[in-house]
């Protein structure tokens, strides 16, 4: 119990901690530091090709290694020591280091709560734990952009990036309190020793690539988030030169609209994803994209753009929840779990970090509305292509959900 507890905490100011450098960089960099859209993508670039190469590796280290809890307190230290020097000294050599080197501790976040959630628990009650686990991350991204809000207004913009090192440090003493031997190792890696003592036995590696319902994720995941990851920043771009001096009230407003609709939605999944299945569901989050993306375009009006914004509450609300499920349910019994969702998180962030770079030139070439159309476009492709490939993975559907890969399987994997 004094675990779970710890997680609620966690995830709850690892959002705070995330939350203050997330959306609000570019928006600082654009209206106080005067650099371009295109410049802001490309330190988005950076920042996610790096992530993307250290991703599988990452998820590697984080299945051998049973010091979950100091990976965890070494991220918190690099994202506190990069926004530090963002706050400090805001030039563009300073910033692209500092933003490297935070991509890549928050890299570490996500997959590691996730392993140490699956080594608490196990997999009974994991989806209603990872509901749980979304619901406190979204409730400290509300916390936190009310805070930044009143921060940035009160005080600068800059002021906001000093709240890091406070949240790291309370972040750092939540982890801290899950007790070593209350994480079961084999379990947080996708062994599953409930179901055949033969699986505790590791996988081979081409598992990953034998496995069909696993690269067709991967690919709609992709799409998702060449459609998904420029939207929040380009309306927040959008918002500040319209509204000059209201920049961080109008982010935090957006974030919070989008929040306090992931929050619920979070706890609907976790408790309706075993009963209704993953695939319908998720279809519903690549539904609203297409959606969102094109209603952006029918108003500059700041209210219409921070309403469209509720919207992002639902995709994001049930992509942050189901996606480590699915991972989970495609890889159980493996015991690649966490190599699975660096796998996936690469691919995620190659096609995040591209697609803001893109997204930023076709706003400097035709404008926020044809950038909108473009990023719609793509989103419905992957609403298209996970309705007709991806396989329902729970495992009440017997006859869509591929079976988890066992010993005698280690060597042919059968996934087709």
């Amino acid at each position: 119990m004094s675990s779970r507890r710890a997680l609620d905490g966690l995830n709850f100011l690892l959002a705070d901690v995330k939350g203050c450098l997330g959306p609000y960089l570019g928006v600082y960099l654009l209206t106080e530091q005067h650099w371009t859209q295109g410049a802001i993508g490309l330190v988005a670039t950076v920042g996610g090709l790096v992530v993307l190469a250290i991703q599988a590796p990452l998820g590697a280290v984080i299945d051998a290694t049973h010091r979950k809890r100091g990976l965890m307190v070494a991220g918190l230290a690099a994202v506190a020591a990069s926004a530090v020097a963002i706050a400090a000294l805001p030039v563009f050599p300073m910033v692209l280091a500092a933003a490297t080197a935070m991509a890549a501790a928050g890299a570490v976040f996500g997959p590691t709560v996730t392993a140490i959630t699956l080594g608490v628990l196990g997999k009974h009650g994991l989806a209603r734990r990872l509901g749980r686990n979304a619901a406190f991350d979204h409730a400290g991204n509300v916390f936190i952009a009310v805070l930044a809000g009143l921060v940035g207004w009160c005080l600068s913009q800059r002021a906001v990036f000093c709240l890091v090192p406070l949240f790291a440090v309370l972040a750092a003493i939540a982890v801290l309190t899950i007790p070593a031997a209350a994480i079961d190792h084999a379990r947080a890696r996708g062994l599953d020793r409930d179901a055949d003592r033969g699986a505790e036995r590791l996988s081979g590696w081409r598992v990953l690539l034998g496995s069909r319902p696993l690269l067709v994720f991967a690919g709609c995941v992709a799409l998702f988030h060449i459609a998904n990851a420029p939207m929040l920043p380009l309306v927040g771009q959008k918002l500040a030169l319209l509204h000059n001096g209201q920049e961080t009230a109008l982010m935090s407003a957006c974030i919070v609209a989008a929040q306090l609709v992931m929050l619920p939605m979070a706890l609907l999944v976790g408790a309706k994803a075993d009963r209704w299945g993953r695939k319908p569901i998720f279809l519903a989050a690549f539904a609203v994209l297409p959606i969102r993306g094109v209603l952006y375009t029918l108003s500059d009006d700041r209210a219409w753009l921070i309403a469209v914004q509720l919207l992002d509450g639902v995709g994001a609300g049930i992509f942050g929840t189901l996606a480590p499920l699915v991972l989970a349910d495609l890889t159980r019994g493996t015991g690649r779990y966490n190599v699975s969702h660096g796998a996936v998180a690469t691919v995620q962030g190659i096609a995040a970090a591209l697609s803001n770079t893109a997204a930023g030139f076709l706003v400097m070439a035709a404008g926020y509305s044809a950038a909108f159309l473009g990023l719609a476009a793509v989103a419905l492709l992957a609403l298209l292509v996970f309705a007709a490939a991806m396989p329902e993975t729970a495992a009440r559907s017997s006859r869509a959900a591929p079976p988890p890969v066992t010993a005698s399987r280690l060597e042919r994997p059968r996934w087709t």
